[in-house]
């Protein structure tokens, strides 16, 4: 496993073969297959999704997703998961971001910045969002738990890397069943080895944990569906697909079915 943080460093190293497999979000997965100088991928196993870590706060006042007309927010525009999250959750709404007086600024900044009472509201994660609650004017006015499958991480490889090593990559998701199966039955242990991994004391690790949900057999299974009975995954990537082309972040709007590969499950 290979720590590579910026998903632009990312691509390149998949793209150049220095990489063979590749862990991001859905979007993402989107963004590479469509964008300028395309790579065709196709996503094989879900990891996690963002259960509470991310969301949006905002003051007080603004009490529904509505009533962020024509109020400041602050997020990370142009692309991202951030940036899809802000627009699914709009368009649920009947809304679009040309309704909003938009701020671009990374989701920590996006949340410093509303603590410091700069803008009305902002889509930021952990820890801002527990800091807007502690301030006297702000609260979460939507978290990622209340939008399961969304925002999600899942491994993909290219079509041909799954042709030549398909037994490889069913290894690779036994692993990664294994691992979950492991963390739920031993969340002590797990943690601290986890924990060791990221840098963090165990308990740090065990707090932040509880943003986010990993996917065993029984999630991915109901994530991908089947391709007669397709799962949210379908729609997460399409929706992806879609909103990338309208902004013109993408040449072609990709199929669903196209970057999705469930038979390794």
């Amino acid at each position: 496993v290979v720590v590579i943080e910026s998903p632009a460093d990312r691509r390149a190293a998949f793209a150049a073969d220095k990489i063979q497999g590749m862990a991001t979000t859905v979007d993402t997965h989107v963004m590479t297959t469509a964008a300028e100088n395309p790579i065709p991928v196709k996503q094989v196993l879900a990891l996690d999704d963002s259960h509470g870590g991310d969301g949006m706060v905002a003051k007080k006042e603004i009490k529904t997703i509505k009533d962020l007309k024509g109020k400041t927010v602050a997020a990370q525009l142009g692309a991202g998961a951030s940036y899809f999250w802000l627009n699914y959750v709009l368009a649920q709404n009947g809304m679009k971001l040309a309704d909003l007086k938009a701020i671009d600024m990374k989701a920590g900044d996006a949340g410093s910045a509303f603590v410091a009472g700069k803008v009305d509201a902002a889509v930021t994660w952990e820890p801002w969002l527990s800091r807007a609650k502690e301030t006297p004017f702000g609260h979460v006015l939507l978290s990622s738990d209340k939008t399961p499958g969304i925002i999600v991480d899942s491994l993909a490889f290219k079509p041909d890397f799954l042709k030549k090593r398909g037994t490889d990559v069913k290894k690779i998701v036994a692993g990664w069943y294994e691992a979950v199966k492991f963390a739920a039955d031993n969340p002590k242990e797990a943690d601290a080895i986890m924990a060791k991994f990221t840098g963090q004391k165990p308990e740090e690790f065990t707090k932040e944990k509880t943003g986010v949900r990993f996917y065993g057999v029984k999630e991915n299974k109901d994530y991908f569906g089947t391709p007669k009975k397709p799962g949210l995954l379908y729609t997460v990537t399409q929706r992806a697909a879609d909103l990338w082309f309208e902004l013109k972040l993408i040449k072609t709007k990709p199929k669903a079915a196209d970057l999705i590969d469930g038979s390794f499950l």
